[in-house]
């Protein structure tokens, strides 16, 4: 059987659609491998027992490196029934369902969970795989346990090494049987690619658009789909009991309006959840500020402080320059910092060294 894997990212590369990547073959066999054990004609007897499945994969590395990309190909190869899938988006939807079974008394929530999920995929392909609330901590490892134990194979992507995860988090200690169980389960695999290809899709492009007219919504559409690569899904971060939908996302990325993230009564801690689990920000449509909007601007400084700090890329459509974004009104001479931040923010080479 031939490496499915390996022809489809060859096959990308004389396409022109790929760049080859020295790191990125070297992941190429372990892909392959799961994808071949997974794909081989099943023989049927009636004392024959299945194979067991094969060991998952844990891909971790920087950011842009092309994780994302790799995993897509691979679901790609696949003939079996595969869901992929941000992990923060899973976790919500496994935490939602645990809540439902507690609230009609199931003795052991998770149980029912783990097998509604596992009923009807194979393979599951996490992107991102990131713990940092203690819920989460709490039960992933009851959930994976199980959903191995049900035969389903796992691939993740993370930007960490499995024994960072959940790194100085509350109770950590009842959290690393978990990050043995992955060990033991997986693969583990850095991918240390030298280039940030998120990074390079965007160099050279104009990353402030004003004003923000149907010119700068064409300009945002074409940089929107070389990032996403014409793939988004929504991601639903919680944080301290609520919950923040980012419609647009992929692969790291999101496509938020102002309004969304500046017009709602969001605050640090909110703005430090979106930083953390973003790479690069469009903002849309940031409006005239002063005194008939003041706490959409004072939210705007928030979010740009935040994002300043994390080193996450920003792109943005706004009604003028930064520094005539604020002209009058309480703040105004502070906003001379926040519009600094916004003219640093878009060097070619922003964030690359945070």
């Amino acid at each position: 059987m031939s490496d499915p894997l390996t022809a489809l990212y060859e096959a990308r590369i004389a396409e022109g659609r790929l760049e080859a990547d020295p790191a990125q073959r070297a992941v190429l066999p372990e892909f392959d491998r799961i994808a071949k054990a997974l794909n081989a004609p099943k023989k049927r007897g009636l004392f024959r027992k299945a194979p067991p499945p094969p060991e998952g994969l844990y891909i971790w590395g920087g950011v842009g490196r092309g994780k994302s990309m790799l995993m897509d190909l691979f679901v790609e190869s696949l003939e079996v029934p595969t869901r992929r899938v941000h992990f923060h988006a899973f976790m919500q939807e496994v935490q939602e369902a645990v809540h439902r079974e507690r609230q009609a008394g199931t003795e052991d929530p998770i149980k029912p969970v783990a097998k509604a999920v596992s009923d009807s995929v194979k393979v599951f392909a996490f992107d991102e795989m990131q713990i940092t609330d203690i819920a989460d901590a709490m039960i992933v490892g009851r959930l994976f346990e199980q959903l191995f134990e049900a035969g389903c194979v796992v691939v993740t992507t993370s930007n960490r090494v499995p024994d960072d995860l959940y790194k100085d988090g509350l109770n950590r200690q009842l959290f690393l049987p978990f990050i043995a169980l992955l060990k033991e389960r997986m693969v583990v695999h850095e991918l240390s690619a030298a280039k940030d290809y998120r990074q390079d899709r965007l160099a050279g492009t104009e990353t402030y658009f004003t004003p923000a007219n149907a010119e700068a919504r064409v300009a945002l559409d074409a940089l929107w789909e070389r990032l996403s690569g014409g793939q988004e899904e929504e991601l639903v971060l919680s944080v301290k009991g609520r919950q923040i939908t980012l419609p647009r996302y992929a692969g790291g990325a999101a496509r938020v309006p102002f309004y969304e993230l500046c017009g709602k009564p969001l605050g640090p801690a909110d703005y430090l959840k979106l930083a953390e689990s973003l790479r690069v920000l469009i903002l849309e449509n940031v409006p005239q500020l002063g005194r008939s909007n003041f706490n959409e601007a004072k939210r705007f400084v928030t979010l740009i402080d935040t994002l300043y700090e994390a080193g996450t890329r920003l792109i943005v459509s706004a009604a003028a320059e930064p520094e005539y974004l604020y002209v009058e009104g309480p703040g105004a001479f502070e906003f001379e910092r926040t519009a600094s931040r916004l003219r640093e923010m878009q060097s070619a080479d922003w964030g690359q060294e945070r």
